[in-house]
């Protein structure tokens, strides 16, 4: 079974959701990279991040106004 890691960013300032999405995904060359966040911003530059090192992102929009992002390669 896949074992996937989550990063909760929720309640964090850019740039730290993007920082330590970066520092996870440069310790993984393939995998899946859950990450948490609660604003749009930090939902696009997560997102620009992952997309830019080859990684697919899908977005999920939760009840509560926050984002779920699976990131895999």
């Amino acid at each position: 079974m896949k074992t996937v890691k989550t990063i909760d960013a929720r309640g964090l300032s850019c740039p730290q959701p993007a920082m330590l999405t970066r520092q996870a995904l440069q310790r993984m060359s393939s995998g899946s990279l859950e990450v948490l966040v609660d604003s749009g911003t930090s939902r696009d530059n997560v997102t620009r991040l992952a997309e830019r090192a080859g990684w697919r992102v899908q977005i999920h929009e939760q009840p509560d106004g926050s984002f779920r992002l699976v990131l895999e390669k």
